[in-house]
């Protein structure tokens, strides 16, 4: 079974940038992807990345401006956050699965506990 921290989460200002990182333990190896839940919406897809790292998905809010990447020496995945909104202010977690196509409709192998982002203005 996978487990997953993440960590990175915080306060920062509108077009600064931040980094979230997710520590993966377990034997396979997964899609790995981020989603995120601003209060009062519902969790929505940010960025996926394939098991082997030679593929990358956007949400088009985030297209360009975020870049997802893995570390599998380090069994780590990172989100990393540039020119940031304050629309961006969600929980952000971490999600592992069989493939993106998976990932974003809703099949899981496991869920970190969501780190903090707040952007202010």
């Amino acid at each position: 079974q996978v487990q997953l921290v993440e960590s990175g989460g915080g306060l920062v200002e509108a077009e600064g940038s931040l980094t979230l990182s997710c520590a993966v333990s377990g034997r396979s190896i997964y899609a790995m992807a981020w989603f995120r839940q601003a209060p009062g919406k519902e969790r929505e897809f940010a960025a996926g990345i394939t098991s082997s790292g030679r593929s990358t998905s956007y949400a088009n809010s985030v297209q360009g401006r975020f870049t997802i990447a893995r570390d599998d020496a380090k069994n780590t995945v990172y989100l990393q956050m540039n020119s940031l909104k304050p629309e961006d202010t969600a929980v952000y977690y971490c999600v592992a699965g069989s493939s993106i196509t998976n990932l974003k409709a809703g099949l899981s192998a496991g869920w970190g506990q969501g780190t903090q982002v707040t952007v202010s203005s």
